[in-house]
């Protein structure tokens, strides 16, 4: 059964295009992947995978784009033998979005660590619990531009449990330049020769498998 991931944030510059396009090119190395950009026509997603395939590196990665919910579900019903489908949403609220967090198995809310962000994602909130109306939503955060050491990022963490109410993945995307730069070049972090964002990358696919399976 294909298993399906969204990848939500309303608020610019999180880093969801970061965390779908390396969810997915991580995942495509296990099996056929779908990352379906609905984020056009600024299109990030879109632009990096283009940009992986002139590369030659695409193997088991497919793109596919989405302006409404009817071009989603359509998109996902063109790839009915693929093991994962990557989603990454508009950062507006949008029936898109919404429609989104319906499919997924599990949705993925990317948080700058910043107490402004965490004020901007109550947002998300207030979609998730529409959606929630349909059918119960596996929704979580997970810290982009994270620095876990300092006592900031504690107190953010206590700010975002008391006020999104979200459970928060164990793995954070930490601040590195290897993540613009692996955007930029269509590639993930786990294939370029920064070791900390290899290991990080590679916990958080394997924690979102164990959620997923």
């Amino acid at each position: 059964m294909t298993k399906i991931i969204g990848v939500i944030q309303v608020k610019g510059g999180a880093g969801r295009s970061t965390v779908a396009t390396n969810l997915a090119g991580e995942l495509s190395k296990i099996g056929q992947t779908v990352l379906i950009d609905c984020d056009m026509p600024q299109g990030t997603s879109a632009s990096w995978y283009a940009v992986r395939q002139d590369e030659g590196k695409v193997g088991n990665l497919l793109i596919e784009t989405a302006g409404n919910h009817d071009d989603l579900i359509a998109a996902i019903e063109r790839h009915p033998k693929a093991r994962f489908v990557v989603m990454d949403a508009p950062p507006r609220l949008a029936e898109i979005a919404r429609a989104i967090l319906v499919l997924s198995d599990l949705s993925v809310i990317p948080v700058g660590a910043s107490k402004a962000e965490i004020w901007a994602t109550t947002d998300v909130i207030e979609i998730i619990e529409q959606a929630r109306k349909v059918r119960p939503i596996d929704a979580r955060m997970i810290w982009t531009r994270h620095r876990g050491f300092t006592n900031l990022a504690k107190e953010l963490t206590g700010q975002a449990r008391n006020e999104l109410g979200l459970p928060i993945l164990n793995t954070a995307l930490a601040m590195r330049i290897a993540y613009p730069e692996a955007l930029g070049n269509g590639q993930t972090v786990a294939e370029l020769s920064d070791p900390a964002a290899r290991d990080e990358l590679r916990r958080l696919v394997d924690e979102v498998r164990r959620i997923i399976r």
